[in-house]
């Protein structure tokens, strides 16, 4: 069965944007969350346009290259200007986890209300490949309902201070077991597979 990994960039304190994020702002006041995506010269195999030191592109692309779906929240779907009507992976299809109705919705992107519902949809339309996620809200639901089988901390050497925090609360502890670090220039490449 496919696997569900949440892989974000994070601050060191553990926000996903800066303060005033939102439609038209991207990541608000900390756009450089996103810098080692570009600040290499290794282009990505996978996304277009990214050029990554190598220890990221290889660590990025092996990732990436496993996920056949995407589900994002409605708050990151909103944020993102609907992706454009496509998805942010450019070989993997959108599932978007809404709790209510959703504008813009596109043929190329599927709506569900639960999380479960969210992850049977992706796993359908991956066809057997891995299921990313997006978004803070989504992904803690997912880990309530015991649905992620990895988390992937790209972890930028920041403290924020204020912003989306990546995780939101959780009724218990959930067990962590590092699988590789990897230390890049910008970047910190933590995944850890959750201990069930």
């Amino acid at each position: 069965m496919s696997k569900v990994l949440a892989a974000l960039a994070v601050s060191v304190d553990g926000y996903i944007t800066g303060r005033d994020s939102g439609p038209d702002r991207g990541l608000g006041d900390a756009p450089m969350l996103f810098d080692w995506y570009f600040d290499g010269d290794t282009p990505s195999q996978v996304f277009d346009g990214f050029k990554l030191s190598a220890p990221s592109a290889a660590m990025f692309d092996a990732l990436a290259g496993r996920v056949g779906a995407v589900i994002a929240g409605h708050k990151t779907y909103v944020d993102s200007s609907h992706f454009g009507g496509g998805s942010p992976h450019a070989k993997a299809p959108l599932v978007v986890l809404s709790h209510g109705p959703v504008a813009e919705i596109s043929e190329q992107q599927t709506l569900a209300n639960t999380i479960e519902d969210a992850v049977a949809a992706a796993r359908d339309i991956a066809g057997g490949k891995d299921v990313g996620m997006m978004g803070g809200g989504a992904v803690t639901a997912a880990l309530k309902a015991g649905l992620v089988d990895e988390l992937v901390l790209h972890q930028v050497p920041i403290l924020l201070g204020g912003g989306r925090p990546f995780f939101q609360e959780l009724p218990e502890h959930v067990r962590l077991s590092l699988v590789e670090a990897v230390p890049a220039p910008g970047v910190t490449h933590l995944h850890y597979a959750v201990v069930r």
